[in-house]
Order: C-alpha cells, then structure tokens, then sequence
C-alpha cells in the first residue's frame, strides 16, 4: 500500500496505466522499498510483480533490478567494512552459487549478502553472483506481473512469487545434502 500513499491513489482501473504522470514514481517508491528489503520484512516477489504489471514487462524488470542490486549493494559494502572487524571468527564466504541460487529465498539471500562482505567476496564475483541472480528473478516477476496481474489483479499474477521462494529452497536444500566433492 506504500506505492499508493505516496502516489495518491488506490488500486483501481487507472492504477496499471504504465504511461500516466505517476508512473516514474511508482517506480521509484518500489525500487525503494526493494532496496530496503535487506533490512526490513518487504514481499520482494509481490513488489516486483506489481511494478511489472504497473510499469510493464522492461520498466517493470529495470525498477526491480535496480532496487534489488542497490539494497544488496549496500548490505554487502556494510557487511564488509563493520561485521569482519567486530568479529574474525564469522563463518566460510558463501559460494557464488549460493548467492546466485538463494535469490529468490526470503531471509536467505539477504543472509548470504551479509556474509559474503564480511568473508570478503570480491566485488566482481559478488556483482556476478548477485547481479545475474536478481537479473532472472526481477525478470521473472515483472513478466508475471505483466502478463497475467492486469487481467486479474489479485488472481494467478501472484502464484509464481509465491512459488519462487519454495523452489529456492528446495534447490538450496538439495544443494546443502550433496557431498562438498560433488559440487
């Protein structure tokens, strides 16, 4: 509802118009919200599914992306400077394909962008790992949001974000019980 509030009105017919006056707004407040998502309990997946359906499919991709990739940005570079030197016994920096697997898992990708400042990944591995992982998911969910929350705006645009973050886990479980030789 913050998107709302700060535009000015509800969800209603004009509120998916992709190309009014409030538009840059709307995708301003939710990159904003999804770059606070680091820190606070924000839906990422429903964030991303309405500025899709609000914006359109690229609009809709660029206003995730850049949201998701400023608040992991930021996490990372905090988590760097203050958690390694507060405390040398912190665990293994997470793998570049856990980053890139545990994007769409709440609490979870946010855990592994803390940890991998303070073990100290490489800004160039981390913005890979990272960056190609939000690039699906943010591309992901404003498809979902531009294909199927328009003609029904509380209907099926919302059963893939819902979706994504249990196939994350799945995956990431299955990843954790194999031998660390195989992978």
């Amino acid at each position: 509802m913050v998107p709302f509030i700060v535009i000015g009105e509800l969800p209603g017919e004009r509120w998916l118009s992709a190309s009014d006056d409030h538009s840059a707004n709307f995708a301003l407040v939710g990159a904003g919200l999804l770059a606070a998502d680091v820190l606070l309990p924000i839906p990422s997946s429903v964030v991303g599914t309405m500025l899709g359906a609000r914006l359109g499919w690229a609009a809709g991709w660029a206003a995730t992306f850049a949201g998701l990739m400023a608040g992991q940005s930021a996490a990372y570079f905090v988590s760097r400077r203050l958690l390694r030197q507060r405390n040398d016994a912190l665990p293994e920096a997470p793998t570049l394909a856990a980053l890139f697997i545990s994007r769409p898992v709440p609490v979870l990708a946010e855990a592994m962008v803390f940890s991998a400042g303070a073990a100290r990944v490489s800004w160039p591995q981390f913005l890979v790992a990272c960056g190609s992982g939000n690039l699906i998911y943010a591309g992901a969910l404003a498809l979902n949001g531009a294909q199927l929350v328009p003609d029904a705006s509380l209907g099926m645009g919302l059963v893939l974000p819902m979706l994504l973050p249990a196939a994350g886990w799945l995956v990431w479980r299955k990843i954790r019980r194999t031998n660390p030789a195989e992978r």
